[in-house]
């Protein structure tokens, strides 16, 4: 296994998925849920950021590796999965949407491991429409979890719950487009199985 900043940054990131979810069953006494939202957010973001930091840095000083391909989006989808679980038990997500959005994430990693195994993973590669789905979610779920006004105008749940309904309409969206591109070669495989 290689081990480079990279590398840490994304198992920083996997660090600080129990801190996100953990901050809501701490004792009120210790932290208000006001405070308990505004820890799980920053937090959230932090790991967001090293996200986006470890594979900048990554492939800015060469330091891609196949470990680093397979931990770094095991780590995201930890990570939003922990905090839209954390969302449903709080009532600020619909469980669908959580249900839509991990099932998506699970269907697609298996779609991408097995195609890898055949030696076809650029047929999934990641597209613009996934690009655009994380976005979404990557900004719906901090609001969420602050779940407060900020700056005295700006309704966090509102459009939170907005950006999540895109989302959940971009995670499916992006879910058929891979599975269609990958279709003709799961048919030749399931006909050779026959």
């Amino acid at each position: 296994m290689p081990f480079n900043f990279p590398i840490l940054l994304t198992w920083l990131r996997v660090a600080l998925i129990p801190l996100v979810v953990g901050v809501f069953y701490l004792p009120v006494d210790w932290l208000t849920r006001y405070e308990q939202g505004l820890a799980s957010t920053i937090i959230f973001i932090v790991a967001a950021i090293t996200d986006w930091f470890d594979g900048f840095l990554a492939r800015r000083w060469n330091q891609t590796s196949s470990f680093g391909a397979f931990l770094d989006p095991v780590a995201d989808k930890l990570m939003v999965a922990g905090a839209l679980l954390v969302l449903v038990k709080l009532g600020r997500v619909n469980d669908v949407f959580a249900f839509v959005i991990i099932g998506r994430e699970i269907t697609i990693s298996a779609l991408r491991e097995w195609m890898a195994q055949i030696g076809a993973s650029k047929s999934v590669a990641v597209s613009s429409l996934g690009k655009i789905k994380t976005a979404a979610q990557m900004v719906a779920i901090p609001m969420l979890l602050y779940n407060d006004v900020l700056f005295e105008w700006i309704d966090t749940q509102a459009i939170g719950s907005v950006l999540l309904w895109i989302a959940a309409i971009l995670t499916v969206w992006s879910m058929f487009y891979y599975l269609r591109k990958a279709w003709p070669l799961i048919k030749e495989t399931t006909d050779k199985m026959k």
